[in-house]
């Protein structure tokens, strides 16, 4: 007998375990199911070799680009999605963000919500994720209705002497919004310990306020809640008529298995979201599912970043450096065209993550010569928006797989974002011809394996023409399928999305509740 929930919830990531987390307390029966299993908790977690050289996390997945040429992109599947190695930045999109901005390469689109709109739900996002941030630094910023539930993290002293440079040359810098588990007046050992493993690397002591600690974990002694891993969606099934789903296809230890649900919330990202509707295709949806409109997969966004290294005469002798921002370019004005975007910390450099990001160049160097290097660096990370196109898409093609076409856009603001960095350099003692570039995704053949911040191939908007889902998230062609996660996004701003999806997944979660009610 095929078992019968009131919702399922395909990924447990920003989307899928904060919408379950949302949901949990109503009692309803809840399946969450995961592709991934629980990330096994070890010593590789911290190691930079593991991570980075050897890509022990990264799915063995294979997709295909738009030439046909088979690459593995960087995607993670585990009870928290991408969110268990993701860096922790939880930041608000601007207010300008959700209008129609103009971009060197194109218009990003308007959202169906305005920021005023959206604002409540970003207030339970930072206070169910525990965000470390002070309202109210950052002059782009939106209102708020109320502070972070925590301090901002306080910047280490190298860090801090860039911020008062920055502000004495007349600069904005900020606290970054952290979702770490830190509390630096009592620091509990269960909780963060501000190591440098943070960005990019599970967390060992899961002190990382990611989507399986915060909102998984949490619900799974509810009787009414049921977790199940190794289950990936293949498809679903509708009625005779094409306006339900009836029942979900999962491939589960090498057996096909079938799930019914009074309401089916796909929330597997922006790639794997699409590519479940249009392997859904069917007589009534030869298209694809939801796919009236023909944008099921398209507008795909990644945006435009580079990590930089800035080498200074003083050692940098930080831990954790993610602790500063900085968003004066991020829109136009004062002479500039073009919004530009944000600056923030990344990651620490360190000896061992040089020898395995350049091999042959480091082969000779002594690990005494690297370690110093990487003890006068500071690291910076760039991103820049990129503009939906058409024609930027995943697909799938006969037998299920995944065929990503993608170019990036705004290549002209991102160099001017790195040139605004080599500016700010002389006003904080470093000289602007000691960069270096960072990248931190080793073993990329392709730039689209890339996929951290992958956006918009479902996007939610009031007219079903040129949208897949409405203002709710709920596809315009059916009555009971949902798409909660970064697919829904009709533009990506250029800050990280997480903040942003789980918000989203709130309102989402909210809007469920008064539905089953």
């Amino acid at each position: 007998m095929t078992e019968h929930y009131d919702v399922i919830i395909v990924g447990s990531g920003a989307g899928g375990g904060t919408l379950a987390h949302t949901l949990a307390s109503s009692g309803k029966r809840i399946l969450l199911l995961e592709r991934g299993d629980f990330l096994v908790r070890d010593m590789d977690n911290w190691n930079p070799a593991s991570v980075f050289v050897d890509g022990k996390y990264i799915s063995a997945d294979t997709w295909y680009d738009a030439d046909g040429k088979p690459f593995q992109p960087q995607v993670h599947y585990f009870v928290g999605g991408a969110t268990k190695l993701y860096g922790a930045a939880l930041y608000r999109l601007r207010p300008e963000d959700f209008g129609e901005l103009k971009h060197a390469d194109g218009v990003s689109p308007a959202w169906p919500l305005s920021y005023d709109d959206f604002e409540p739900w970003y207030t339970k996002a930072e206070w169910l994720y525990q965000v470390h941030g002070s309202h109210g630094e950052d002059p782009t910023e939106g209102h708020y209705s109320k502070q972070y539930p925590w301090p901002a993290v306080s910047h280490e002293p190298r860090i801090q002497e860039i911020s008062d440079a920055l502000g004495a040359a007349g600069y904005h810098p900020f606290h970054a919004p952290c979702g770490i588990l830190l509390d630096e007046a009592s620091r509990p050992a269960s909780q963060c310990i501000r190591c440098t493993w943070c960005d990019g690397y599970p967390c060992l002591v899961h002190a990382k306020s990611d989507a399986d600690v915060i909102s998984v974990r949490p619900i799974m002694d509810q009787p009414n809640v049921t977790l199940l891993v190794n289950a990936e969606v293949q498809r679903l099934e509708t009625s005779p008529d094409g306006r339900t789903v009836t029942s979900v296809v999962v491939s589960r230890g090498g057996h096909q298995e079938r799930y019914e649900a009074d309401v089916v919330a796909v929330a597997a990202g922006a790639a794997n979201s699409a590519a479940i509707l249009l392997r859904s295709a069917s007589g009534r949806h030869p298209d694809g599912l939801a796919n009236g409109s023909g944008q099921v997969g398209r507008n795909y966004m990644y945006h435009n970043s580079k990590a930089v290294v800035a080498l200074g005469k003083e050692r940098n002798d930080t831990v954790f450096e993610k602790t500063l921002g900085l968003n004066d370019f991020y829109l136009a004005g004062n002479g500039r065209e073009w919004p530009l975007g944000n600056i923030q910390m990344c990651g620490k450099s360190n000896a061992e993550a040089m020898k395995g990001e350049e091999p042959k160049l480091t082969m000779l160097a002594p690990h005494w010569s690297l370690a110093d290097v990487a003890g006068h660096a500071v690291d910076f990370w760039l991103t820049t928006e990129d503009v939906p196109k058409p024609g930027n898409r995943v697909t799938v093609d006969s037998e299920g797989s995944v065929h990503l076409a993608y170019a990036p856009t705004n290549a002209t603001e991102a160099t001017g974002l790195y040139h605004e960095l080599r500016k700010i350099l002389n006003h904080v003692g470093m000289a602007d011809h000691h960069v270096l570039d960072k990248n931190f995704y080793l073993s990329m053949d392709i730039p689209v394996a890339g996929v951290a911040h992958q956006a918009g191939t479902c996007r939610f908007g009031n007219d079903p023409a040129t949208s897949v889902l409405d203002v709710n998230c709920k596809a315009h062609e059916l009555d009971n399928l949902y798409v909660v996660d970064t697919s829904i996004f009709p533009s990506i701003g250029a800050v990280n999305p997480a903040l942003t999806a789980m918000a989203n997944a709130i309102r989402v979660g909210e809007h469920l509740l008064d539905r089953m009610t």
